[in-house]
């Protein structure tokens, strides 16, 4: 979308109090609007205070948003099944939505929220991600799930802009969706109103649609399940890290500082320039062995005449102060993003006790566990909404049965060795059966570890 966020609010706003008989009351405030821009350009290394010269990127917002998703996705498995409408969906489901959900779920920690909409075509059922800088939401009932929601399309063609807001809104068990089409010349406003089939990339599309049996929106919201710290009355989820925004600005100065250290100690030797030879053809000095980078041409005067001087340069460096720095820093953005001590900063430097640690793995594990959980509901709105236009379009029969399994893993906080070792001797101390410990690490039933457990007289010969 070209237009800004912030522009595309207000304009989406003034066009929606101009229909209404009331004001809106738009979920989406415009100071939420500007942290969701403003967490876009950290994610996308185009943060304000960097302007690749005095301040550089450490590159810490995409990759925190990129640490979580992978612990939050980590060996994650997810089926639906129930029959042979569950087999479909769960075709369509893995193809479409498992096969690419690290990526997906990454979008949605670093801007704070993401939906997931599926959609018929000729081919069957489709999936559209929407990140947060995309949609706008309208409002949400008391259980946080959206309840009207704006989701825009623009092009250019020519010297024209075309604008769709294609507006879901639930009542009761009957959602309407409705398409309206904007023709605008310039960025600054969305234009004259046009109808939708006039414009040729959406002529198939309907201006307004009511569909019955409902009872949410057809899209599934994953949302980070943080306080909202910018605005504490909005229901919108916050990007991961929304409360270390000052913490990174001042992390990449410090960065920016080791980068210049470096920069600024190399080896130089200052030579006067009556001391370097001049190239008549190509009208420059010559330095030797041509090695320009080590020597830099200085003018001497020293009195009446120029003395010819050396002088080397080779000042000491201060990495190592810097760099503690730089890492007390990056401590205090782990702090504040939840994860654990050692993921962004030198493990090497973390001098904790056990219980420290354990506390910090805990911090890290509490927050992808959430994670976890605030993903599972919005992947079980998506397969709702999935089978809904399924049903709908005659893709599966209707009154199908279908169940979502989820399954999450759990070696964030757990040290799989460390915990088999502690079942080995809970076995040794008859307080835990042989057939529970094969259960558990084998993946086999009570009763089929059971009758897998060898012979003890075959053992003892």
């Amino acid at each position: 979308m070209g237009m800004k966020f912030t522009k595309m609010l207000a304009l989406i706003t003034d066009i929606l109090n101009k229909d209404a008989d009331t004001q809106v009351d738009v979920c989406l405030t415009a100071q939420m609007a500007n942290q969701i821009e403003l967490w876009t350009r950290m994610y996308e290394n185009r943060s304000p205070w960097v302007n690749n010269k005095d301040v550089l990127s450490a590159n810490l917002a995409p990759a925190i948003a990129s640490e979580l998703a992978r612990l939050v996705t980590l060996e994650m498995k997810s089926d639906i099944t129930g029959g042979p409408a569950a087999n479909y969906l769960n075709e369509q489901y893995k193809k479409k939505v498992i096969k690419d959900i690290r990526r997906y779920v990454e979008y949605g920690c670093a801007k704070g929220g993401l939906i997931i909409k599926p959609y018929v075509t000729k081919q069957g059922l489709a999936v559209q991600y929407v990140q947060a800088d995309c949609f706008f939401p309208l409002s949400f009932d008391s259980s946080g799930r959206i309840t009207q929601c704006v989701f825009t399309e623009q092009f250019r063609k020519g010297k024209k802009i075309y604008t769709r807001l294609e507006v879901h809104t639930l009542q009761g068990d009957h959602i309407q969706i409705n398409n309206r089409a904007f023709v605008a010349t310039n960025d600054y406003s969305l234009g004259s109103e046009v109808p939708v089939g006039t414009v040729d990339r959406w002529s198939e599309l309907a201006p307004n649609v009511t569909f019955e049996g409902a009872d949410r929106l057809l899209f599934g919201y994953f949302k980070i399940p943080m306080a909202n710290a910018e605005d504490s009355d909005s229901p919108l989820g916050v990007s991961v890290y929304s409360r270390a925004v000052d913490l990174i600005q001042e992390a990449d100065r410090r960065y920016s500082n080791i980068c210049w250290e470096y920069e600024g100690t190399q080896l130089a030797v200052h030579v006067s320039t009556s001391m370097l030879k001049y190239n008549k053809d190509q009208d420059k000095l010559e330095y030797p062995g041509g090695k320009a980078r080590l020597y830099r041409n200085l003018d001497y005067d020293t009195g009446v005449t120029d003395k010819p001087f050396f002088d080397t340069f080779s000042p000491e460096i201060r990495d190592v102060a810097l760099f503690n720095g730089f890492n007390n820093q990056l401590k205090l953005i782990e702090f504040n993003c939840c994860l654990a001590y050692g993921t962004l900063s030198d493990p090497q430097n973390i001098d904790k006790t056990a219980t420290e640690i354990k506390t910090s793995k805990q911090r890290s594990y509490t927050m992808v566990a959430d994670t976890q959980m605030a993903l599972q509901d919005a992947l079980e709105d998506l397969v709702y909404a999935m089978n809904f236009w399924a049903v709908l379009y005659g893709l599966v029969p209707p009154g199908s049965d279908y169940k979502v399994s989820f399954d999450w893993d759990d070696s964030v906080i757990v040290d799989a060795e460390t915990e088999r070792e502690q079942d080995r001797k809970d076995v040794a101390m008859g307080v835990m059966r042989v057939e529970e410990y094969r259960a558990k690490w084998y993946g086999e039933t009570l009763e089929e570890a059971a009758k897998n457990l060898p012979d003890v007289a075959a053992v003892e010969e």
